[in-house]
């Protein structure tokens, strides 16, 4: 495969994020890659934009590849894009992801900005990267980006696209012809529970009933349907926080036993609604109030989750903002929500990808700071949240930056050097290229 990368960083060669995409070079020697420069050369190419055609034209992928700079992607890598549609360089087609590195603030507005215009340019999109900062030096990281890449040829191969984020007349979610076919003749390991909330005999319930179906026919794995319509709900949550400290639900319906032993125990999880009155309606949200037996420990975290909703999605950008955010905070990757009969075949087969190959992309500004929030209270509430206090103490969530010292230190001595005049012309250009050491070691090692 034939990759374009365009390096939105004004550092060139000394980008962080570019790193990355060199880890990922190495381990996928099959993969043709071309570095175009375009936060460093953008001036040029403004001129001259030849070579970029060439490059875009004889490109199969289109990897957009920056640092997030204020909600955003650096200027440079806008002002290549604006330059993509003003010169009508034609694009059609082609695939294209990305991969950013930041501290996750509002990677989810940068990302989104990137995917709008790829909907603009009619390419292809398959989700992206989005690392922190040091990930590539950690062993987690190092695996997070080479299961991505694995995950972007997969999609390629399969048809595997991101449905458009922007409003459309008709929707367009597509899934190969052979999709179904393909899916339903491979039995993979693994259990799925779909909870869905329907009538069984209601006419309004139809479309969903019919989605449900269409991805359980397509799922190439065991699935089992839980209608929570059924389940005999003693009442809605008390808040009355008995369980943060035992455990255990005031109730005696039984239900938290029922969610963490036939629901919560599947190797994947899906939710099935139909939209009403802006949200997924009374009855799922009882049955999302009642799962807080759990307090704010993500004990699904590492399973892949999908939805398939009835009704019209794309007129609802908050609900489909709370599906994204509830995935990222529980440490769930996000398989894909299908609208219609055409997007099951796309959402079954990620699904069970990931389930296959464990996949989890790290967290995004959605998921890392809502789980610091969390953090944050359940450290100060310990006393009266004990299971929850257990639970972050057991899987390390107590990551607070003053544990840091050797950091803290280190960035004083940084700002020392940075505020001496002398100094700092005597560093000039070599500041980057420090920077990107920790990364070139990574490279030269694995």
């Amino acid at each position: 495969m034939k990759i374009v990368v365009l390096n939105g960083s004004p550092a060139g060669e000394n980008s962080i994020t570019l790193y990355t995409v060199k880890f990922i070079q190495k381990h996928f020697q099959s993969c043709e890659f071309e570095v175009l420069h375009v936060g460093q050369r953008i001036r040029a190419y403004e001129k001259d934009f030849t070579a970029c055609e060439k490059a875009l034209a004889d490109a199969e992928l289109i990897l957009f590849c920056y640092p997030v700079y204020t909600f955003l992607v650096p200027a440079q890598l806008h002002r290549f894009i604006e330059l993509m549609k003003e010169r009508g360089t034609d694009v059609r087609g082609k695939l294209a992801t990305q991969v950013s590195t930041s501290k996750h603030f509002y990677d989810v507005t940068a990302h989104r900005f990137i995917e709008e215009n790829c909907a603009d340019l009619g390419l292809h999109y398959i989700k992206g990267l989005s690392a922190d900062m040091d990930d590539l030096t950690t062993e987690k990281g190092r695996k997070e980006a080479l299961d991505f890449f694995s995950f972007v040829l997969e999609s390629a191969k399969r048809g595997w696209f991101e449905p458009s984020p922007l409003p459309q007349t008709v929707k367009k979610e597509s899934a190969p012809a052979d999709e179904i076919s393909l899916s339903a003749s491979e039995k993979r390991p693994g259990k799925v529970v779909v909870v869905g909330d329907f009538d069984a005999e209601s006419e309004a319930d139809a479309p969903l009933r019919s989605l449900i179906e269409g991805f359980r026919a397509a799922l190439p794995m065991q699935s089992e349907l839980v209608n929570i319509r059924e389940f005999p709900f003693a009442g809605g949550c008390l808040g009355c926080f008995r369980c943060a400290s035992t455990g255990k639900c005031v109730y005696k319906d039984h239900f938290d036993d029922y969610l963490r032993n036939n629901i919560q125990s599947a190797d994947a999880l899906v939710y099935a609604y139909t939209i009403k009155d802006h949200s997924m309606g009374y009855r799922f949200k009882l049955f999302d109030d009642r799962q807080f037996c759990n307090g704010h420990r993500t004990v699904t975290m590492g399973k892949p989750v999908a939805y398939l909703v009835s009704g019209d999605l794309d007129a609802e950008p908050n609900l489909r903002l709370l599906m994204e955010s509830r995935a990222e905070v529980g440490g769930n990757f996000l398989a894909g929500i299908a609208t219609s009969p055409a997007g099951v075949g796309r959402v079954a087969g990620v699904l069970s990808y990931a389930v296959a190959h464990e996949y989890l992309p790290p967290k995004d500004f959605y998921g890392v700071g809502g789980l610091k929030i969390f953090r944050d209270l359940i450290y100060q509430m310990q006393g009266l949240m004990r299971e929850d206090h257990r639970f972050y103490k057991a899987h390390g969530f107590y990551d607070f930056p003053q544990k840091r010292k050797g950091r803290i230190v280190a960035m004083y001595a940084v700002g020392s050097l940075m505020s001496n005049e002398k100094l700092r012309k005597k560093a000039g250009s070599k500041m980057t290229e420090g920077m990107v050491l920790p990364y070139k070691k990574v490279l030269e090692k694995y």
